[in-house]
């Protein structure tokens, strides 16, 4: 009779290396994924921060108009004259805005 040894999976290097992958992998998601959302979150909470009266904005769906005032949540855009529009502040899109102001 023959006896067949078999090995399950390859030989014990320990727990080590699968730990490092394991923590190799959580670092790129970490640095690419997790990281630039946070930074551009806090950019659109600044830049809604920083708005002001009279400026030119631009809403997510794509409504051109003038600031006439600013509450804590709400914004109120003039789009022409007389004609005025109350929106959430975070309806102001900011990559929009920095375009139509470099028009």
């Amino acid at each position: 009779m023959q006896t067949i040894f078999l090995q399950a999976g390859a030989p014990d290097g320990g727990m080590l290396p699968q730990l490092l992958m394991f923590g190799a992998i959580i670092l790129v998601f970490y640095f690419f994924m997790i990281r630039p959302q946070q930074k551009k979150m806090r950019d659109q909470k600044k830049f809604r921060e920083e708005l002001t009266k009279g400026m030119t904005v631009v809403t997510i769906g794509g409504l051109h108009g003038k600031l006439v005032s600013l509450e804590d949540e709400f914004v109120v855009i003039e789009v022409d004259k007389g004609i005025r529009l109350t929106f959430d502040k975070t309806a102001i899109s900011m990559e929009a805005t920095a375009k139509a102001q470099k028009v």
